[in-house]
């Protein structure tokens, strides 16, 4: 492993591996299974496997190896699984880890479906679950105890874009023995640098901003060996969330522009936050990157960017943000992010749909609050786009 090289070129050729034919580009090994040469190197494969030998696809593969390695290599950690799904990987390093009695303590502001595993999933099985604000670090100070196994919190949370700080969290939870894991997908690798700022685990969705062009689901946890062989691997592959090769091929060619495309994105991002913050139809703006956003400095210090994504509310409530959704003629109505193509999102009736009105509100998840995933597409011609919609509320 080259440990000079700059982003660009990690991404474009770490962790390869060729057969004997000297492929140019990244193999696909569609298969389930491997072949031993005799019963006696199927008997040793099976007590310790080497380095580039394999078992089965659910416990490894040398197209998703490539994917771990290079996912590895950008992020700045020892070694990764590749899931099945970001959620796969959400679930698998969080259930891997933790046993009946033990405690975690998480951001309140989290994705639906990482909310569901905390709050059903894991009291389910005895797990002590405690929930806090994520910007607030005396919350945080309170919650973790010596008897803390673990905090989880999304670095930028989804929809509000509230930043956590990782580097302060982090200090209070290891002060107590925590093992610290977060989700990262909002800030994305190539802006993200959680682990230096003190994470342990590192969970992506991968069908996002890695897969970029909104083809397969994925996902990976990133982190030491140690958690990832020992902890991490044993449960993903005997429950079988591992992904699969054809997705990790999919992967690999999606990461060789994930620098540009990411870095683009967030150029556009900014241009379109700063023209919606002018519109009479706009009534409040969220984005990490204008310094009217409150945690402005921290986004700039922990990232060095606004990242990809901004959300804004319109006014009218919902009927406003449907209004002006129906409008769009480039952006798309999706409930993805991290595409290629811009997508529009209303969170408090589809991603967040499940949550309590209580908790939309506490959250700040009002009726027109749009979440806009900012694509590849000419920055000028999205606000066009957006100026057009907005007439129509």
């Amino acid at each position: 492993m080259t440990k000079d090289w700059k982003t660009r070129t990690t991404l474009v050729h770490e962790g390869s591996r060729r057969s004997q034919y000297g492929e140019m580009a990244e193999a696909i090994f569609l298969t389930q299974g491997f072949v031993y040469p005799t019963a006696e190197a199927a008997e040793a494969r099976f007590v310790k496997a080497g380095e580039d030998e394999f078992i089965y696809a659910r416990y490894g593969n040398p197209t998703t190896r490539m994917f771990e390695e290079r996912i590895a290599a950008l992020e700045g950690t020892e070694d990764a699984f590749a899931t099945a799904s970001g959620m796969a990987a959400v679930n698998g390093a969080l259930t891997s880890m933790l046993r009946a009695g033990d405690h975690v303590v998480s951001s309140r502001a989290l994705f639906g479906s990482c909310l569901y595993i905390l709050e059903e999933v894991l009291t389910r099985f005895g797990v002590k679950v405690t929930f806090v604000d994520g910007a607030d670090l005396d919350q945080w100070r309170r919650a973790v105890t010596p008897g803390t196994k673990a905090v989880f919190f999304e670095s930028m949370s989804n929809p509000t874009l509230e930043l956590v700080d990782i580097r302060a969290v982090a200090e209070i939870a290891h002060a107590q023995g925590a093992l610290v894991i977060v989700d990262n997908v909002f800030a994305t690798p190539i802006f993200s640098r959680a682990v230096e700022q003190g994470a342990d685990v590192v969970v992506y969705s991968t069908t996002k901003h890695i897969d970029g062009q909104g083809r397969a689901l994925g996902g990976v946890i990133c982190g030491t060996t140690e958690f990832i062989r020992k902890v991490a691997e044993p449960y993903m592959k005997h429950t079988g969330g591992s992904m699969s090769p054809f997705t990790a091929w999919m992967h690999l060619n999606g990461m060789a522009t994930l620098d540009l495309r990411c870095r683009a994105m967030a150029d556009s991002a900014a241009r379109i936050a700063a023209a919606l913050e002018g519109q009479a139809q706009v009534t409040r703006v969220i984005y990490p990157g204008l310094a009217s956003h409150p945690q402005h400095a921290l986004a700039m210090a922990q990232m060095g960017s606004g990242g990809t994504l901004v959300t804004f509310e319109v006014a009218g409530g919902k009927d406003g943000a449907f209004r002006f959704m129906n409008a769009l003629e480039i952006a798309r109505i999706s409930n993805n992010l991290g595409d290629a193509k811009t997508i529009a999102t209303h969170p408090a009736t589809t991603t967040h749909q499940r949550l309590p009105q209580d908790q939309k509100d506490a959250l700040g998840i009002t009726p027109g609050l749009i979440r806009l995933s900012v694509g590849l597409e000419d920055a000028g011609d999205l606000i066009a786009d957006l100026q057009t919609a907005l007439a129509a509320i």
